[in-house]
């Protein structure tokens, strides 16, 4: 079939964009560079009062209202944790974390990975009122991370791979714990109590069956996303609660997905067979069996699975780079050495690619010393050491709570900074690194 124009010189080059793992390292990357050049020049006042423009939801005396920074963050960003909860719920019930013995080395990894940089960071603001930002280097960017490592190609071992992704939604579930339990502001428990109806009632729906993924978004963006954001709990929290609720069951079973996927082709070779009908009769009866295919694939796919599909590339190519672009704007012209040397920006910057490293090696040798776990098939010490310094790329995340973290812009600037330089030496460090040893 002959492609047109269109398809060879926009479509195409697109969709093989979006199919490639680096991919959304890559436009993180231009977003996050494109925020800092925009925050520092003519456009810079325009830039951050963009953010601070207020959008009003609601109905009559009901009505929500949020600045455009917020609505990224607690709108456009639930849809990532909601991603991250299907991720996560898929792990648990056939992934790396689906046994005692393939998970206990990745939780213990990103467990270390966790207590050392908030430790470290504790240690450089001690008696500060900055103390609150503790929870900004325990995080790890998996869509950098796992860029990066595909960026190595055959010199690091697919295990390594799958170690890390499992190493990074680990710590993406201690991230969202540490926003439910520390990050939150006054609780209203009317409102809780309203999010715990919703979460009993998406709970029981998917006991009893109900596969339609229209029903979990009315329940949980209109009901469960809303109170929670309203009980004073951080609304990503919904996201990741609704998430769990969505089925992981097939209608059908892969064997009779095939007997019937066979019969239908079957009848439509039957279709060109006849010839007592017109053709357009023999059309519409082989369209109209076409879409009992797409039926069938449904019925066969489990709606987590369907889902976490659907939203991958959205979250990747939408949400997340303008996550990044309404974050990632810091404006240097304020920066000192002072600002440099801040406890926040070296407790950031050292908790990040020291903290990582060391937690991540230290929990992973503990681990395989007492014989508790053992290194995954064909990865080898030197792997962990550089998926110590991946994992220190702390980017989306580390930036998503800082915001929850700080309301002082000298904080939030020297935040930015620790993350953005960490992020950079860390992640250029694990990969010149594992470019080198990987094979060796």
């Amino acid at each position: 079939m002959k492609k047109s124009p269109l398809d060879l010189y926009l479509l195409l080059p697109i969709k093989n964009f979006i199919e490639k793992k680096t991919s959304v390292g890559l436009l993180l990357i231009f977003s996050a560079i494109l925020a800092m050049i925009v925050a520092n020049s003519p456009l810079a006042d325009a830039y951050h009062n963009l953010w601070k423009q207020y959008i009003h939801l609601g109905i009559n005396d009901f009505v929500i209202r949020k600045n455009l920074l917020h609505w990224i963050n607690d709108g456009l960003m639930s849809i990532f944790f909601f991603m991250i909860g299907l991720e996560l719920k898929r792990e648990i019930l056939q992934g790396e974390l689906s046994s005692f013995r393939k998970s206990i080395l990745p939780i213990a990894a990103a467990i270390g990975g966790m207590v050392f940089p908030a430790l470290i960071y504790f240690y450089f603001n001690t008696g500060l009122d900055s103390i609150s930002g503790w929870g900004i280097p325990m995080a790890t960017d998996i869509a950098f991370a796992l860029g990066i490592l595909y960026l190595l190609g055959d010199r690091v071992p697919l295990p390594l791979k799958v170690f890390l992704t499992a190493i990074a939604i680990v710590d993406d579930l201690g991230a969202v714990l540490v926003i439910a339990f520390f990050y939150t502001s006054d609780i209203s428990v009317q409102s809780l109590a309203i999010a715990g109806v919703f979460v009993l009632i998406l709970a029981a729906a998917n006991l009893i069956g109900i596969r339609n993924t229209l029903f979990y978004a009315i329940m949980g963006i209109g009901g469960l996303w809303l109170a929670i954001l309203l009980s004073g709990v951080h609304a990503t929290i919904a996201a990741v609660l609704a998430a769990f609720a969505i089925p992981n069951t097939k209608r059908i079973n892969t064997p009779l997905f095939l007997r019937k996927t066979k019969l239908l082709a079957y009848e439509i070779k039957e279709e060109f067979r006849n010839r007592n009908k017109t053709p357009k009769e023999a059309d519409d009866h082989i369209s109209h069996t076409i879409q009992k295919f797409t039926s069938l694939t449904e019925d066969a796919t489990p709606p987590l699975q369907r889902l976490e599909h659907a939203l991958y590339p959205f979250v990747s190519f939408v949400v997340l780079p303008i996550f990044a672009f309404a974050n990632a704007g810091v404006s240097l012209g304020d920066v000192s050495f002072k600002t440099l040397v801040s406890p926040v920006t070296i407790g950031v910057m050292f908790g990040l690619i020291f903290g990582k490293f060391i937690g991540i090696v230290v929990f992973s040798r503990i681990m395989v010393w007492t014989k508790i776990a053992s290194l995954p098939n064909k990865v080898k010490w030197k792997h962990v050491y550089g998926i110590g310094f991946l994992a220190a790329i702390g980017f989306t995340m580390s930036l998503f709570i800082t915001e929850l973290a700080f309301k002082n812009e000298n904080y939030l600037a020297q935040a930015k900074i620790g993350i953005l330089s960490a992020s950079l030496i860390a992640g250029l460090i694990g990969y010149f690194y594992l470019r080198k040893t990987g094979n060796e």
